[in-house]
């Protein structure tokens, strides 16, 4: 094995809206559970962790918090807003720390209770 290394990996799934992006979602979380365990496992020796984030409805351009459908995926969290994506980014950031070296292989959601 190479000389240890340093480092995070964070998959960040999501998918922007209707039944196709939601068959998408569910793929990608499925398929990222996988990938991440198997990672998880084969980087830890060398000092890299790898977990997967999975936020809820985020405010971006691709699925605005004033869209049309927007109303509905508020109703559907416990905080009745979107995320912004520095709070997804400040996640990225916490498990980045030194303080998180031992979180790896973790599944991590950032949904305002969506999946509540």
């Amino acid at each position: 094995m190479g000389e240890p290394l340093e480092g995070k990996v964070a998959l960040v799934t999501g998918a922007a809206r209707g039944i196709g992006a939601g068959i998408a979602k569910r793929l990608a979380m499925g398929g990222a559970a996988v990938a991440l365990h198997g990672l998880a496992r084969d980087l830890g020796p060398r000092g890299i962790t790898v977990n997967n984030i999975q936020p809820g409805p985020v405010d971006t351009d691709g699925n605005p918090a004033d869209g049309s459908f927007a109303d509905t995926l508020r109703s559907l969290t416990a905080i009745h807003r979107f995320a912004h994506t520095d709070e997804i980014a400040a996640l990225v950031a916490c498990l980045e720390s030194p303080g998180a070296a031992l979180i790896t292989g973790a599944s991590i959601k950032i949904d305002g209770g969506f999946a509540s």
